[in-house]
């Protein structure tokens, strides 16, 4: 039952990540993107303590000992910090579907990170659902390897170290609570990245913010807030090559919501074929008895309850 909660809840994240990524891309442009990733990224961590310490669930965060609460720093500064920073750095200066795709390839990285680091197994077909998820990903977003240019670089350092981070997050996962782990990544990480505008001098930029980055900060926030909840919740009932595998279907809704913003993207067979491909390679990762049982089980849900 936990597994199947798990699934459901990144197959949100896959959802949640699609749109994110393209109002994103939209927002940072109106603000710098360091401030706006920082400012975002602490107001969603602050969200999370407060939580917790309304549900009276900080006895938990009490608990932590020392080598917990340097796993948890370090996931703020890899996780929650670095690499947002590269990634809307490099998200200001290439196209959103192109952003996308890179950050996507993450469940390449977590997938052989986890082999060694959390010893999870990767079958025959599950390595045929990751060829299938890489290869469609490719004809969907209509990526071409001299397309990619020295600023998409920044996008691919943060997709690395959001991939350690997941590893490092994945085995905290199993002693400490979702909340505490995704509230420590955001708000460690907003603070990280305010003491990098401290001493660069961009610190006095917020107070020059008017409605207009304010308003884009509070939809981002809203979005960041609903990825690592569900993601994190999930993380913790499933493989995290799974998990990540899963958010390679954020991609495509990107790709999609651009194409219907015609946003530089046009419509071409390949895509379909791509698409397929995409939800074929996550039907391989997951396994298809338990996509089989997470149906028939909701369907027998919706039968007794009918």
């Amino acid at each position: 039952m936990n597994e199947k909660k798990g699934i459901i809840l990144v197959l949100t994240t896959a959802l949640i990540s699609g749109v994110s990524i393209y109002v994103n891309s939209l927002g940072v442009k109106f603000a710098n993107p360091y401030v706006f990733t920082g400012m975002k990224n602490l107001a969603v961590g602050a969200f999370i303590l407060a939580l917790i310490l309304l549900v009276k669930d900080y006895k938990k965060i009490k608990a932590l000992h020392k080598k917990q609460w340097l796993k948890l720093l370090l996931v703020g500064l890899i996780g929650g910090a670095v690499p947002f920073l590269l990634f809307f750095q490099g998200l200001t200066m290439t196209m959103a579907a192109k952003g996308s795709f890179i950050h996507k390839t993450m469940f390449i990285f977590v997938s052989f990170l986890a082999i060694y680091f959390l010893k999870e197994k990767i079958n025959k077909g599950m390595l045929i659902g990751l060829g299938s998820l890489l290869v469609g990903l490719v004809l969907f977003l209509g990526i071409q390897p001299q397309a990619l240019a020295w600023v998409d670089l920044l996008i691919m350092i943060a997709t690395l170290l959001w991939a350690v981070e997941i590893i490092i997050s994945k085995n905290l996962l199993k002693n400490i609570s979702a909340n505490v782990v995704a509230g420590a990544r955001m708000f460690f990480g907003g603070i990280f990245i305010m003491m990098l505008l401290l001493v660069s001098g961009q610190f006095g930029e917020i107070m020059a913010y008017g409605s207009e980055q304010w308003l884009w900060i509070g939809i981002t926030s809203v979005f960041l807030l609903g990825y690592v909840m569900t993601f994190y919740h999930g993380l913790k009932h499933v493989r995290a090559s799974v998990a990540t595998s899963i958010l390679a279907l954020g991609a495509p809704i990107t790709g999609l919501i651009a194409l219907i913003a015609q946003d530089g993207i046009t419509w071409a067979p390949q895509k379909t074929l791509g698409f397929l491909l995409i939800v074929l390679g996550i039907v391989g990762v997951i396994g298809i008895s338990k996509i089989k049982k997470l149906f028939v089980a909701n369907s027998n849900y919706d039968r007794i309850n009918s």
